[in-house]
């Protein structure tokens, strides 16, 4: 259940959630999630993969998340663990955005020559894409985690309880809207240039040296040159946080005396099931695998000269 309205109940003895919540299903979800978040931290050490970081703090945030929401449903009126797993669970996601719009900006330096990255091809410069994109995602992270925080401190003897937690209602849902309208964009942009950018197919063959039919040599390093399959893998991931995006919007938008706050399978359906592929799928795809330079920092002209010049190289 929804943070909003519970801390006007009496904390003695009375339950944080408005029906009986599963420990079984709590603890599957657990499982599931820090074994998705130990496989991304090896792979993490694994492929150097250091602005990939941020997918393994969203994941050890999942998997801490759900780890106390076991101790939170035997303990339904502990106020301190009930606020960790649902501020940790909201947030994740807000991370895993981030990471998508990180590896697109990738994928365009990687895939499209300098000429080619255009605003009629992806809408958006690719070097912008990042900072404008993930400055979104920043902020509404920031107004999430500031309407958590008001809602979780008000108390029951507040005169004006009911007023403060409107107030946190509304501003963590400026964040969620925020977020649906800037990774909303972000979708179609990133869907789109799943069709456009077929024409770039063999760029990568004429501009690095070819090892088989299924990888080339950048630095010396082999990568995959199947990289649609990992566009795939960010659309897919995109639509899933869209999805989940839109349940938490509704969720704000009832209060706690909605559908979706009385409930609790939408919040396993439309949080836990969407969210664990965006995590999952990206330890067999991960970007390791396809992109060469993955640090938080391109290097100085990685990607950024055009055929000619680096034929005169």
């Amino acid at each position: 259940m929804s943070l909003i309205g519970r801390a006007t109940r009496s904390e003695i003895k009375t339950s944080f959630y408005a029906y009986n919540p599963s420990l079984a299903v709590a603890i599957v979800a657990a499982i599931f999630y820090t074994v998705a978040f130990l496989l991304t931290a090896i792979q993490w050490i694994r492929y150097r993969a250091w602005v990939w970081s941020i997918m393994v703090l969203a994941a050890a945030m999942e998997a801490i998340g759900y780890i106390a929401r076991c101790a939170s449903v035997q303990n339904t009126s502990e106020r301190p663990v009930y606020i960790l797993q649902f501020s940790l669970i909201i947030l994740a996601p807000v991370l895993m955005a981030a990471c998508c719009y990180v590896i697109f900006s990738r994928i365009l330096f990687l895939v499209v020559p300098q000429e080619a990255r255009t605003f009629r091809l992806c809408w958006i410069p690719p070097r912008f894409i990042t900072p404008i994109f993930v400055g979104c995602d920043i902020f509404a992270l920031l107004l999430q985690l500031s309407g958590a925080v008001m809602i979780s401190s008000v108390e029951a003897t507040d005169k004006d309880a009911k007023d403060k937690l409107d107030t946190g209602k509304h501003v963590a849902q400026a964040g969620v809207i925020i977020q649906l309208v800037a990774f909303g964009l972000f979708a179609v942009a990133a869907i789109r240039f799943n069709f456009t950018s077929k024409r770039f197919t063999r760029f990568l063959s004429e501009r690095y040296e070819n090892v088989g039919e299924k990888g080339y040599i950048i630095d010396g390093v082999v990568k995959d040159n199947n990289w649609p399959a990992l566009l795939r893998v960010v659309n897919l991931t995109t639509i899933l946080i869209l999805v989940r995006s839109i349940y938490r919007l509704v969720e704000f938008t009832e209060g706690t005396t909605g559908y979706v706050s009385t409930h609790e399978w939408p919040m396993y359906v439309f949080d836990a099931l969407c969210i664990y592929p965006s995590v999952a799928l990206f330890v067999y795809w991960h970007p390791g695998r396809y992109l060469p330079y993955l640090g938080f920092r391109l290097p100085k002209g990685a990607h950024g000269s055009s055929d000619s010049e680096i034929q005169m190289r």
